[in-house]
């Protein structure tokens, strides 16, 4: 991590106990993520994109949209994730230094802490993400193709991985026109799968295997291979993400 961000901790008050407690740092590339609202104010002095993530979800994810499509904040998983306290975000350092390689690398240490994160606390799963982000990174091809490289693994162990960055033109479940991707600085993030996540694993058998596996694990695994078959969507279909959709306005995600 960044020297500012040693700094802060060198001069931290609490026990390194403590500290352990609310910092997760890859075993592989190093990356430090952080409960981020335990000490929101030390994460926005780490880097401008810290502060300028936090103005993003208090400002706006958390908040409804006239062009949402729907009531509610932008993004309810994180309304309730900030609530809790249990939205964590680390700093991967680098800017386009960063290859497509090293972004898989960073994506499989924060799978590997993700999931240390659900074990220790499974029933507080549903509110828990991963964010992490990419400051001065601007070749954002690199995060499309690395969300791509590394969703097969996430989806298999039932979460999900989402891209974010400055134009990113991923339509909204509601409104094609709305795109709730598009983010003031590159970052990757870690969720769990939710039932309402079918149109961003419609393109694939195995995405759709693992949903039900998720959703329906009782299914006998033939049986769940052969829908995921037949629910497959192929060609260009497969990027219209609002007319995938299938969940009334006032059927919520589980």
């Amino acid at each position: 991590m960044s020297v500012p961000e040693e700094t802060a901790a060198q001069h931290d008050p609490r026990s390194s106990a403590d500290r352990d407690e609310e910092v997760r740092t890859g075993s592989d590339t190093g990356v430090r993520w952080r409960r981020l609202y335990r000490d929101r104010d030390s994460w926005a002095r780490l880097d401008p994109a810290a502060a300028d993530f936090t103005r993003w979800v208090d400002g706006h994810l958390t908040h409804p949209h006239p062009d949402l499509g729907r009531d509610g904040p932008v993004c309810p998983f994180v309304h309730t994730g900030v609530a809790h306290g249990l939205l964590w975000a680390g700093l991967a350092d680098g800017g386009d230094g960063l290859d497509t390689a090293d972004l898989r690398r960073i994506v499989a240490d924060a799978l590997a802490q993700y999931r240390e994160l659900c074990a220790e606390d499974p029933d507080r799963v549903r509110q828990l993400a991963l964010v992490t982000l990419f400051p001065g990174l601007t070749r954002y091809e690199r995060i499309d193709a690395a969300h791509l490289a590394c969703k097969s693994e996430v989806v298999r162990h039932g979460f999900m991985l989402g891209q974010f960055y400055p134009g990113c033109g991923v339509p909204g479940l509601w409104n094609r026109e709305f795109h709730p991707l598009d983010a003031p600085v590159p970052m990757l993030v870690l969720r769990p799968m939710m039932s309402t996540d079918y149109p961003f694993l419609a393109g694939r058998a195995e995405w759709l295997y693992a949903y039900l596996t998720h959703l329906a694990p009782d299914l006998p695994r033939r049986l769940r291979w052969a829908i995921a078959e037949r629910m497959l969507v192929e060609g260009a279909a497969v990027a219209d993400i609002t007319a995938l959709r299938a969940h009334a306005r006032d059927e919520h995600a589980r």
